[in-house]
């Protein structure tokens, strides 16, 4: 196997025996094979939409398709060699939806050879073989290592991409043009000869749509539960029966909140279902009583001690421990092998499983957090924070948020946090939140809070809508705000943002806690010219360089 799409990839270049996510050499293979059949399928629905023929299906199942080789989403060989016997079909599908638009429009097909004249095949070991033939060091050879990379790159972004999209479709939001932009980034996959200059445009054309899709996530999740309000959230356990619910989707949390009311069971958010709590639709609940643990990895530990049923609704799940094995379970395009699975949102076996397990046993002390600091809050109070900085109280923005991850490295996210002087605000989201709600950050500016937590990663169009209004309201652009952003990455999600964020002309981002193994020498080099994105360095440094002398 070859992977390293994830920013923990082994030895800072690749995995090649398994996966540092615990992902196996078959499933890589078959991952692998996946991507490679959906290619065949966008090169005849590209073809097909030039000539005025689209089809929904098929462009729902190849965000699908994508999104379950996301790092942390689906480790269940079978389920991916039944997606690739669905892509299979889908492919062929395309073609005829291709070759009949052409007939009409009085014209002949193209040929098209590669993943798009794959054979079908369903032995799983003939699949895993195949899916070795697919995967990306084969290319290296052929096309070099700049050009591979920078397909990884437009690749990882429009896999995140498509995460948020299927997020956004759940709640009923899509767009066409988001959909002809998949069919179109995966065409270009195929092309034998791509330009460095041809992958840099439609790498920053992923940028551009993927702000799009975050606007359409954030319309999705406001329209569906409202805006998110400040809401203090209770951060230790209640005595009784308990399901923690991991991941991203609210849908499932609503879902699962409405299944469990008058049952006696606490619903406990986990990682990056914190921002939940801000939804005033889902806090309506009484019984979501507040939120469990910290970040994905840690969640072995935090698992094994959860006295009930665990729910994963979306990417971050690790192989689970036999010790809690039969209580935790899956649900949409997640997967783990043994795992029980919950098919179309029922989900009386989480349920039983919790009124079966012990529960807790006693209230813990209680311990609280702040959520609920999304674009309306934040904007809601644009004239105190605009004056603020005008008469000086607050000098500087800090953004520090992304993905979090288990390298001794990140501890960098802290340290900054609890260093940046006392008349600054940090602005976080991700999972990367934890590193700050973790330090000792807390306190106000003239009743501003000095930490905001803005959300999911799903939310990070409430960070650029916010920073584009205060650079509307200070008539200047982005980069001559007091503002700096420290982002921490770790899967494909990571990625697009920061394609957006490039595509809308951001500089100086510092980007940890390593750069994407993806990423060649040539092509960081191409980056720093362009956009000065830089790797983190030493706090102290760092933050002389954000600040200027002050930090001296």
């Amino acid at each position: 196997m070859f992977c390293f799409q994830c920013e923990q990839t082994a030895h800072g270049s690749g995995c090649t025996e398994i996966g540092v996510c615990g992902k196996d050499p078959k499933t890589a293979a078959l991952q692998d094979l996946l991507v490679y059949v959906v290619k065949g399928l966008s090169m005849a629905a590209h073809r097909a939409r030039e000539l005025g023929v689209k089809d929904r299906e098929l462009d729902v199942f190849a965000i699908e398709a994508l999104f379950a080789t996301v790092t942390n989403v689906n480790f269940d060989a079978e389920r991916i060699r039944q997606l690739i016997m669905k892509a299979g079909t889908m492919r062929d599908k395309a073609r005829i939806l291709y070759e009949e638009a052409c007939q009409k429009a009085g014209r002949a097909p193209e040929p098209l050879n590669g993943p798009a004249a794959w054979k079908t095949e369903s032995d799983m070991e003939t699949l895993y073989q195949q899916g070795v033939g697919a995967s990306i060091d084969k290319r290296w050879s052929k096309l070099g290592k700049d050009i591979v990379g920078l397909q990884e790159l437009l690749m990882y972004g429009m896999k995140g991409m498509a995460a948020y999209a299927d997020h956004a479709l759940i709640l009923g939001k899509e767009d066409d043009s988001v959909y002809a932009f998949i069919h179109e980034g995966l065409n270009f996959l195929t092309k034998e000869n791509p330009t460095i200059d041809e992958l840099f445009a439609i790498v920053m054309k992923c940028g551009e749509v993927n702000l799009k899709v975050l606007e359409l996530l954030d319309a999705a999740n406001t329209g569906a539960y409202g805006n998110p309000v400040p809401t203090v959230v209770r951060m230790t356990p209640l005595k009784g029966k308990a399901i923690a619910v991991s991941g991203h989707d609210l849908k499932d949390l609503e879902e699962l909140l409405k299944q469990t009311e008058g049952k006696g069971i606490h619903i406990y958010t986990h990682g990056e279902m914190l921002p939940a709590h801000g939804y005033p639709h889902l806090k309506k609940y009484p019984h979501l009583v507040g939120h469990y643990g910290g970040a994905w990895m840690r969640q072995k530990k935090e698992f094994d001690e959860f006295p009930g049923a665990i729910l994963m609704t979306t990417n971050c799940i690790q192989e689970p421990k036999p010790t809690y094995k039969n209580r935790i379970f899956t649900c949409g395009l997640v997967g783990w092998p043994g795992v029980v699975h919950i098919q179309n949102r029922d989900f009386t076996p989480v349920i039983e499983a919790a009124l079966q397990a012990e529960g807790f046993s006693q209230d813990e002390a209680e311990k609280t957090t702040m959520v609920g600091f999304g674009h309306n809050a934040v904007l809601g109070v644009a004239d105190k924070v605009i004056d603020a900085v005008k008469q000086g109280a607050i000098k500087h923005f800090f953004l520090i948020g992304g993905c979090d991850g288990a390298e001794v490295g990140r501890n960098y996210y802290t340290e900054m946090a609890e260093t940046i002087p006392q008349d600054c605000v940090i602005l976080t989201l991700g999972c990367g939140k934890f590193r700050v709600l973790d330090s000792d950050a807390a306190g106000d500016i003239g009743g501003i809070p000095r930490v905001l937590d803005m959300g999911q990663c799903n939310d990070s169009y409430s960070a650029i809508k916010v920073a584009l209004a205060l650079a509307e309201a200070f008539n200047t652009d982005v980069n001559s705000l007091p503002l700096s952003l420290i982002i921490s990455w770790y899967e494909q999600k990571a990625v697009c943002v920061l394609l957006t964020l490039l595509y809308l002309g951001v500089k100086d981002i510092r980007l940890g806690p390593k750069l994407p193994a993806f990423v060649t020498p040539d092509v960081l080099k191409v980056l720093v010219e362009k956009f000065n994105i830089m790797p983190i360095g030493a706090v102290k440094d760092d933050l002389q360089a954000m600040l200027g002398e002050r930090a001296a």
